[in-house]
């Protein structure tokens, strides 16, 4: 697992307009702070994907997500934070969110992570983050570290390891409204 350290340097860097690599539960992310759109705009060249296809925001608690959202029913509550598995769930944007993090229907993807490495990431700070998977886009998805500098060693600010190989699979993204799955 990525050190205090490190994960403090990640945070810096995110705070100063970086973009990092780092482990979910599932595969590698690319990350960076959503309210800072050279940032974002930079993270989707990075990646070789339209600024215009929907990113995921990724945060260890729900009130992180107060800033960027609609305010949710408690019964919504339970279902973000509910499933066992790795599930982002589409909700309402904030009306003041910039137009760079939602779509025209005024969406946004959300989700809770457990991982360790993403938790401490985001306590240090205060604020969700950018995920979308570690590769560029048509390319295999990142599932360890060395795989991750392969793709992107000297142009990203940091990158987070994992002791492990992740599985592959990104989240299952689901519509909050109806609960209809988007991406199994």
């Amino acid at each position: 697992m990525a050190s205090a350290f490190a994960i403090r340097h990640a945070a810096h860097q995110i705070r100063r307009g970086g973009i990092i690599v780092y482990p979910t539960e599932t595969v590698y992310g690319l990350g960076c702070d959503p309210m800072n759109f050279d940032a974002v705009d930079a993270l989707c060249r990075l990646k070789q994907r339209p600024s215009s296809k929907g990113l995921i925001l990724l945060a260890s608690d729900l009130q992180l997500f107060d800033d960027y959202i609609e305010p949710l029913s408690e019964k919504d509550q339970q279902k973000i934070t509910g499933p066992s598995q790795p599930t982002s769930w589409i909700v309402r944007a904030s009306k003041q969110l910039p137009d760079w993090l939602s779509n025209e229907q005024r969406t946004l993807a959300i989700r809770i992570t457990e991982q360790p490495v993403v938790t401490a990431l985001c306590q240090h700070l205060g604020h969700p983050i950018v995920s979308t998977s570690a590769n560029p886009s048509g390319k295999r998805t990142c599932r360890n570290a060395f795989e991750a500098h392969k793709y992107f060693h000297g142009k990203v600010a940091a990158i987070l390891i994992n002791d492990r190989e992740l599985h592959g699979q990104p989240s299952i993204i689901r519509r909050l409204d109806d609960e209809s799955v988007v991406r199994p």
